[in-house]
């Protein structure tokens, strides 16, 4: 009688607005035959991908969480496992793409705002890890790549350096890098695979300069975009439609915008490295 292939499974977590890394990455996975598990703050943005990727030929489903606590982040991952059962389902891939953007000057941030950058970049990211990481132990190593899983975090610029208003975000983003590194290394000898994408975009710093005083922008370009990003100054970032309303002249820009499509295709990348060179940090600059 003939094996059973196992379907492979990603789970990605952090949607924003459905057109950012995080659906990008739902939708190269699944073009790609993965099933996909879409989870996400809110239901709508996770069931209108859903149907998306389901009416395009995919297997997708939504998991609608109510906040990115690890009693909520814990539980989604329970109603995963019981989706996607072995040996008709593999769950071996994982992406966190879930961030919090806090850009205020040093003595405007408060404690709140403090709380907020490292429950959702650290806290959730633990919570996260973990049922990711318990989930692959149970998998058995694969053939051709000679792993159980791959675990791959988004990071960004503060990620590796602080800026004038970045204190609150980078100290979240520089915790989840260091998260990801000790992650790397402990679980690599078990054959599951950590990586950490540094997600930039400076070449073209002057087409997206914002001046302090345009307050509307430099808001919507904070929550619009996670990650976004500061480089000397200036909110640069990830193309999305939101953003794109508001500097049309990007758009159509290919050496200005740093595309979701393109990152997600470097996350299927990683997660299709052999176990002889794996990547632990992958840096992705427009």
């Amino acid at each position: 009688m003939a094996s059973i292939t196992a379907r492979r499974v990603l789970v990605v977590a952090g949607l924003g607005a459905g057109s950012g890394t995080g659906a990008s990455a739902a939708r190269v996975f699944s073009k790609a035959g993965y099933s996909v598990a879409l989870v996400a703050r809110g239901a709508d943005t996770v069931n209108n991908l859903a149907q998306e990727l389901n009416s395009a030929g995919g297997d997708a489903a939504p998991f609608p969480v109510e906040a990115y606590s690890p009693n909520d982040i814990r539980n989604v991952w329970m109603s995963i496992r019981a989706k996607y059962v072995a040996p008709t389902y593999s769950i071996d891939a994982a992406v966190f793409n879930i961030g919090q953007g806090v850009w205020k000057p040093f003595l405007e941030v408060t404690p709140e705002d403090i709380r907020t950058s490292l429950e959702l970049n650290v806290e959730a990211a633990f919570a996260f890890s973990r049922e990711a990481i318990l989930t692959f132990k149970e998998n058995k190593i694969s053939e051709d790549k000679g792993k159980r899983g791959t675990l791959i975090f988004t990071g960004a610029t503060a990620s590796l350096r602080g800026n004038t208003t970045t204190s609150a975000f980078a100290a979240g983003k520089s915790g989840l890098r260091a998260l990801s590194q000790s992650l790397a290394k402990e679980f690599g000898k078990e054959n599951i695979h950590v990586a950490h994408v540094c997600i930039m975009n400076t070449s073209f710093s002057s087409l997206l300069t914002v001046v302090s005083s345009d307050r509307r922008l430099l808001m919507v370009v904070c929550r619009a975009n996670s990650p976004s990003r500061f480089y000397t100054g200036h909110p640069l970032g990830i193309l999305t439609e939101r953003l794109s309303s508001y500097r049309p002249e990007i758009a159509n820009n290919p050496d200005a915008r740093l595309s979701p499509n393109s990152i997600a295709e470097s996350y299927l990348y990683l997660v299709n490295q052999d176990r002889s060179s794996w990547t632990w940090e992958l840096d992705r600059e427009s």
